[in-house]
């Protein structure tokens, strides 16, 4: 495999937008327009890859471990947004899911393009955090060849931890060192090179699959509700107090003595409404079922 910059499909020229720094405003929006629409496209392509993906890091998680996303620029930087809204929007810790990027914490705001080229730095990471086998890693780099990426993927190998890489490229170096290998192809950028438009967009939707498909898998969803939510606002608190009102089919009244009676959960609320059960007691049948919010209410009828 060939990993010079020019001959990777996301380092292609676009032949759609040769033009597009000579045309007026409202083409060269529809010129973005058009090559975005392709994003969904690609990454539908890799659904059998990225299911796959979500079982491992299901296991992983259910026995123990955690999820570790590792990437540089803007790939890193997407690794740390779906990490950080993991836990108000399921309720799990922030330990739970993680993400690394080249540079560390100053590259999230400041671009520092050498430290991507650090293999060393990536193990060194990994280690902070006392990375082990029952973890699970997910290396994102846009080009699937970027050090720092197949540096963490290594250091993970060695660990015996199952991984997966997510690159816009086909056949990267990320690929050959992964388990299970995620590639939407996405094409050329509009403006050559700029990784951050459609190969970022492909990333963003993959790992908010890899994240909610593993959230729903865990129990912290409910019908298409998410009933582990924390509730730390008035926004929250009225989406809390809607949710139980549409799930349990009560009033407004019942659905906020409800959620004050359990201190502001969710999914205790409804289990207690939907089975009859007291506080402790649905307490305990949620711990019986893992969770699973369906399968408590099912047997508890």
């Amino acid at each position: 495999m060939n990993n010079d910059l020019d001959k990777l499909v996301t380092e292609s020229v676009n032949e759609k937008s040769r033009n597009i720094d000579r045309v007026s405003t409202e083409k060269m929006i529809e010129i973005i327009n058009n090559e975005d629409k392709k994003v969904a496209l690609a990454v539908e392509k890799e659904k059998h890859k990225i299911a796959e993906a979500v079982d491992l890091i299901t296991t992983a998680l259910k026995n123990g471990g955690r999820l570790i996303y590792m990437g540089a620029g803007t790939s890193g930087r997407l690794g740390i947004l779906d990490a950080s809204e993991c836990p108000p929007t399921y309720g799990v810790s922030s330990d739970l899911v993680q993400g690394l990027i080249a540079g560390g914490e100053k590259a999230i705001r400041n671009s520092i393009e050498n430290a991507e080229d650090s293999k060393e730095e990536a193990a060194a990471h990994l280690q902070d955090i006392n990375f082990t086998k029952n973890d699970f890693l997910v290396g994102i780099a846009a080009s699937g060849s970027t050090p720092y990426v197949i540096g963490g993927l290594e250091y993970a190998k060695s660990k015996g931890a199952k991984t997966a890489a997510l690159s816009c490229n086909p056949d990267s170096k990320i690929a050959e060192v992964a388990d299970v290998s995620i590639a939407p192809v996405v094409g050329p950028e509009v403006v050559t090179g700029s990784t951050r438009m459609k190969a970022g967009t492909a990333q963003k939707m993959v790992l908010n699959m890899l994240s909610t498909a593993t959230m729903i898998k865990l129990g912290k969803v409910y019908k298409n509700y998410m009933v582990d939510l924390q509730v730390k606002n008035n926004k929250l608190a009225k989406r809390a107090k809607n949710m139980i009102m549409e799930v349990s089919e009560v009033s407004y009244e019942k659905a906020e003595k409800y959620l004050k009676k359990t201190d502001y959960n969710v999914k205790l609320a409804i289990m207690m409404l939907n089975s009859g059960l007291e506080k402790r007691k649905a307490e305990q049948e949620l711990e019986k079922y893992e969770g699973r919010l369906a399968d408590a209410i099912k047997n508890n009828r």
